[in-house]
């Protein structure tokens, strides 16, 4: 198991430098079977980063640049008549034939077709003309955004966002990252040196093998209270939801699943916890007077929460 995880991170280290933390994130929401928001400025290596877990993985990839004038039928497909059989014929759109979709600068595109990606990263499947269609196992969607330039964007409402598994921030380079890229990138391009090190089935085990975890009753206790807490919080004004609760139950697993352990501990929690809550917390006017962040404002419900063992 372990030996597979670590060759893995190792791949993707080649060409997403410096960033441990966010490759091992990223790593363990395709383990948790969820979707990746990409939250950052231009240029740091956001689509880089989707590319790269493509190969690795061996996934079927597609990239999908959002722009005013795509279509919802562009993401889920459309019935076409075809005049020889008389009848109307499912034309499949980019979701129907991809393990990764890239949705690229996911807020510059309209509301509606926004919205087309909901069923598919819910549900696995899409709904043409009354006819259901699967997608391909397994399927994610690794979307980016960012805010520079924010003319013709639209915000993703929260209920998109909630379908998001984690939001992450890749950020900046140190200096020493940032001398290493300057040096591959003289010679070379770092995607052609990594190689494909598992496939879509040996991803849908590990899933199902990190969805085994054991997780005690303390360790679900803790989650609670850390949600119920939200809820109350002065500095917020939407708290977790139930279903954000069980996001951080999944990514916790695979934390643990990508440490090398098979339960769950609290460390584990407290790791992924603004990682999978920061896009579904809304902070209330006090909170944004005071210049608070939702991360600033989950960390101090961390602080002011108790261990499961000191409950």
């Amino acid at each position: 198991m372990q030996n597979k995880i670590a060759d893995i991170l190792e791949q993707m280290q080649r060409v997403i430098i410096g960033k441990q933390a966010v490759v091992e994130k990223v790593l363990m929401a395709v383990l948790a079977d969820g979707h990746i928001l990409l939250d950052d400025v231009p240029g740091v290596g956001k689509t880089t980063l989707a590319v790269a877990l493509g190969r690795v993985l061996g996934m079927q990839y597609h990239r999908i640049q959002f722009t005013p004038d795509v279509l919802p039928s562009d993401i889920v497909g459309f019935s076409m008549y075809d005049r020889e059989s008389g009848s109307f014929r499912y034309m499949p759109g980019v979701v129907n034939s991809t393990n990764l979709l890239l949705a690229d600068e996911i807020n510059r595109t309209s509301s509606k077709t926004q919205s087309a990606l909901l069923e598919a990263m819910e549900e696995r499947q899409v709904t043409v003309d009354g006819q259901v269609y699967r997608l391909p196992a397994p399927f994610l969607v690794i979307a980016t955004e960012n805010h520079v330039g924010a003319a013709g964007t639209q915000l993703l409402p929260h209920a998109q966002l909630d379908r998001f598994l984690v939001r992450l921030t890749i950020g900046y380079p140190d200096f020493e990252s940032q001398m290493e890229i300057l040096r591959d990138r003289q010679t070379k391009n770092p995607l052609d040196s990594v190689r494909q090190v598992a496939d879509c089935a040996q991803i849908l085990q590990k899933q199902r093998e990190a969805a085994s975890v054991t997780m005690k009753d303390e360790i679900l206790a803790y989650i609670t209270r850390l949600s119920m807490a939200s809820r109350e919080h002065p500095m917020v004004e939407l708290g977790i939801s139930p279903r954000g609760a069980i996001a951080v139950g999944r990514m916790a697993r695979a934390c643990a699943y990508v440490r090398g352990r098979d339960f769950v501990i609290p460390e584990d929690v407290r790791e992924i916890f603004a990682d999978v809550c920061a896009h579904r917390i809304l902070l209330s006017q006090k909170a944004k007077a005071a210049r608070l962040t939702e991360r600033q404002v989950l960390e101090q419900l961390l602080d002011e929460t108790a261990l499961p063992f000191e409950a």
